[in-house]
C-alpha cells in the first residue's frame, strides 16, 4: 500500500493542479453575496478545509489500527503523515475563520461551541504529534499513540454538530447544504472540497515518500 500511494504521488499532485485551476475560476465568477460582499468568497477556502481535517485524523485512526493489529511499521508511517496534513488543514480552519468573522461578525473570535471545540480538536492532534516527537523509535509509544488517535476521532462528530448541540446559541450558521445553495455557490463550494482533498492525497504521499527515506536512513545507521 504505501508504494503505491507514493507513486501516485506525481499524478495525484497533476490532478490536483487541474482542480485547484477550476475551483480558482468558479470562486471567483461566483455571485457576490449581497449582505456580507465579497468577503463572503473566504467561504470558499475556510469550508472545503473541513473535509481533509476529518479525514486526516480518521486514516490517523486507521493506520493506528493498521499498526495494532499487523505491528507492520508502514501503518505507523501511514498514521503520521495522515496526522501531520490533517493538523495543516485544521490549522487553514482556524486561521481562515476569523478572517471571514471579523467583517461578517465583528467580531475575529468568539468562545461559541464550534469554535471551542474546532481548537480542542486540533490541540489534540498537535498533542499526538509532539508525543510521536518525543517519543520516535519506541514500540510502545507507537502502540500508546495509535490508541491516542484512535480515541481522537471521537471529537470530530462532536465538532460536526456542534452547531445543532448549540441549540442557537452560536454564531455559526447551520450547515447551508441541508437549505441549499445558489448553483453558483455550491459548484465552487464543491470544486473547492474536491480539489483540497486531492491537495490532501498529494501531502500525505509525499510524507510518507519522506517518512520511508527517513526510516530507510534511521535504519542504515543502526
Amino acid at each position: 500500500m504505501e508504494e503505491r500511494l507514493i507513486r501516485s504521488a506525481r499524478y495525484t499532485g497533476l490532478l490536483a493542479l487541474a482542480a485547484l485551476a477550476v475551483w480558482a475560476y468558479l470562486a471567483w465568477v461566483a455571485p457576490v453575496e449581497k449582505a456580507q460582499g465579497v468577503i463572503q468568497k473566504i467561504m470558499y477556502v475556510h469550508v472545503p478545509n473541513v473535509a481533509p481535517a476529518y479525514l486526516g485524523f480518521v486514516l490517523t485512526a486507521v493506520g493506528g489500527i493498521g499498526f495494532l493489529t499487523t505491528r507492520r511499521e508502514e501503518w505507523d508511517r501511514f498514521a503520521l503523515a495522515a496526522a501531520e496534513v490533517g493538523v495543516v488543514f485544521c490549522s487553514l480552519i482556524l486561521l481562515s475563520g476569523p478572517l471571514w468573522a471579523k467583517p461578517a461578525w465583528g467580531v475575529w473570535w468568539v468562545w461559541d461551541l464550534r469554535l471551542t471545540s474546532t481548537v480542542v480538536l486540533w490541540f489534540i492532534y498537535v498533542a499526538y504529534l509532539f508525543l510521536r516527537a518525543f517519543a520516535a523509535g519506541s514500540d510502545s509509544a507507537r502502540s500508546f499513540s495509535s490508541i491516542y488517535g484512535i480515541v481522537g476521532t471521537l471529537a470530530i462528530p462532536f465538532v460536526y454538530f456542534a452547531v445543532d448541540l448549540a441549540s442557537g446559541s452560536t454564531l455559526h450558521p447551520t450547515d447551508p447544504s441541508r437549505q441549499g445553495l445558489p448553483a453558483g455557490i455550491a459548484a465552487a463550494l464543491r470544486s473547492g472540497m474536491i480539489a483540497f482533498l486531492l491537495v490532501f492525497a498529494w501531502l500525505v504521499a509525499r510524507r510518507l515518500g519522506v517518512a520511508r527515506l527517513e526510516a530507510l536512513i534511521e535504519e542504515r545507521r543502526s
